[in-house]
């Protein structure tokens, strides 16, 4: 099973992502969506599971935190964690549904990293070109869980 993680779109659809994301199983956008449109998209290439983040707000209907099982793994879905100190909202949901994977956005900067059992994984930015900030989603493979996500670059301005 292949995950496509995406963060931090802020409205702006890629045309390279179906692509880059064709044959995955499952998509998780972990927030800053932006519009309603980059989620259609993203339904069109496999199954969408997506978070609110600090920038998104009606008509977007998304939670602040998901939980989904992707095979064998559960995952939180939540915008702004972090790994070290996740926050009380995610501290709990950690503890409560024990998950294998945290992904997570609003950096811009892709992450990946182990704390105790949970795994924190962030996509990076994949929004529109600006500043020359980098760019770029990644793929998951749930095969090998122990693998790094695949980080794809999206190309800076």
């Amino acid at each position: 099973m292949t995950v496509g993680l995406i963060s931090d779109t802020h409205g702006f659809w890629d045309p390279r992502i179906p692509g880059l994301f064709a044959g995955v199983d499952h998509i998780l956008h972990a927030g800053d969506i932006g519009s309603g449109s980059v989620l259609v998209e993203l339904e069109h290439i496999a199954p969408l599971t997506a978070v609110m983040g600090n920038c998104d707000g009606p008509p977007l209907d998304a939670r602040e935190t998901e939980v989904v099982d992707l095979g064998a793994h559960r995952f939180v879905v939540h915008h702004i964690v972090d790994p070290v100190r996740p926050g009380d909202r995610v501290a709990r949901a950690i503890a409560h549904h024990r998950p294998a994977f945290v992904v997570f956005g609003h950096t811009h900067r892709p992450h990946d990293s182990t704390v105790g059992p949970v795994r924190f994984l962030n996509p990076g930015y994949a929004g529109r070109v600006r500043f020359a900030q980098p760019r770029s989603v990644a793929l998951l493979d749930l095969g090998d869980p122990a693998l790094p996500m695949r980080l794809i670059d999206l190309g800076a301005g």
